[in-house]
């Protein structure tokens, strides 16, 4: 019907700008983490703490939202509205705390939780456009949200060593597209839970396809953050064995942003390819080609930089499309009423994992360089490589 594919297209156009919007505060501390620094005395462990406390914040929201069943049980429009506004407000606090102290920390952690209500909320609004097209819906939402996530390194090029511009514009930017997602349709495949099922997630155990859906995506989500969190960092550092801090620091934040953003058009062009060629088949090329991409960067690092910058973009782009290929097998092997919630505790899963990776990368760094760093991000895709063999098998 050309009314209703209309619709279909328009609803999922508002819903990826309000994905964008919603997650450019994820890494906004990151982000502006230089300019933070020359600014305040901030401990090593507050600065790593102001990232991670959005994993940990997440992870509780999530895990909350998959037991509750919100996704399932709400209106999925207003649960995104309401969580990226309110996001927006703690993201905003950093500029009346002093960055780094427990109040800023908390905020951190309470822009996770509401972005909770954010990314696997979309996920729920996008698979109920269609079922033999979710490779390409939730493909294109990840791809969104990623570049969402990328927002922050592209903010703080723009905005300079004004890290308060920077800030002020995620947040503005977040708490309108939480009004956007308000204009956003329910698809016809949209399924809602008539009451709280906190057993629900008990499926993730009993279905096997979705367990080894879930192992693949652990894998994944091994290596992705911790690149995204770190990568201008690493970056820095390798282009200013090449050339003076204040060329490296941009050129790294640069290019931060562009391989961020290439997994999001990625993701759109294997949305495409799953669908016809297998969601499993994306998910384990786009590993296979990510690992390798990771163990290259850790060869070239420190060297030109034009070879570190291609075998990094190459990395963003190939280290992302699988994410959505493991949401949409979840969806494709979850009762219908229970997708919200299985999607949503599956990134609860993924994200308690990145709180650990996250935290120990810069540890790692000094330990044993970032080339050997990057090196045991590779591992992740490995094992998810595996996962995704075993559901093959099934």
């Amino acid at each position: 019907m050309p009314g209703e594919f209309a619709g279909k297209w328009r609803s999922l156009g508002l819903l990826m700008l309000a994905e964008i919007a919603g997650m450019s505060l994820w890494f906004m501390s990151a982000a502006i983490l230089p300019d933070l620094t020359r600014e305040f005395d901030i401990a090593e462990f507050a600065q790593a703490a102001l990232s991670s406390a959005v994993q940990i914040g997440f992870v509780v929201g999530a895990v909350t939202s998959a037991l509750l069943g919100l996704a399932d049980r709400i209106d999925p429009r207003r649960f995104f509205a309401f969580s990226a506004i309110t996001a927006a407000v703690f993201n905003a606090s950093l500029l009346v705390f002093e960055p780094g102290g427990a109040i800023t920390i908390f905020a951190r952690f309470a822009t996770g939780a509401l972005l909770a209500g954010v990314y696997p909320v979309g996920m729920k609004i996008a698979v109920g456009w269609g079922q033999k097209d979710r490779g390409l819906l939730v493909g294109t939402l990840v791809g969104a949200l990623t570049f969402g996530s990328a927002a922050p390194h592209l903010l703080a090029l723009l905005g300079g060593a004004d890290w308060r511009w920077s800030l002020s514009v995620a947040s503005i930017a977040a708490a309108a597209g939480g009004v956007l997602c308000l204009f956003v349709g329910l698809g016809p495949f949209h399924a809602k839970a008539p009451r709280m099922k906190m057993g629900a997630i008990l499926t993730a155990w009993t279905n096997r396809k979705i367990r080894y859906a879930y192992a693949g995506y652990l894998g994944h989500m091994w290596e992705l953050y911790a690149m995204w969190a770190w990568i201008g960092v690493a970056l820095a550092a390798s282009f200013g064995a090449q050339m003076p801090e204040d060329e490296a620091v941009p050129l790294s934040r640069l290019i931060a942003f562009l391989s961020i953003a290439a997994g999001g058009a990625a993701c759109i062009v294997a949305g495409l390819a799953a669908d016809r060629v297998g969601k499993a088949n994306i998910a384990i090329l786009a590993m296979a080609i990510s690992g390798t991409a990771a163990l290259a960067s850790a060869l070239t690092f420190g060297g030109p930089a034009w070879l570190t910058i291609v075998c990094v973009l190459v990395w963003g782009a190939a280290i992302l499309p699988d994410s959505a290929q493991f949401s949409a097998l979840v969806a494709d092997f979850a009762p219908p009423d229970q997708a919200g919630s299985l999607m949503t505790f599956q990134t609860a899963l993924g994200f308690a994992l990145t709180f650990a990776t996250v935290q120990l990368t810069p540890f790692g760094a000094e330990l044993i360089g970032w080339p050997g760093v990057f090196a045991v991000m590779a591992v992740g895709p490995a094992l998810g490589i595996l996962g995704m063999l075993k559901l093959k098998m099934q």
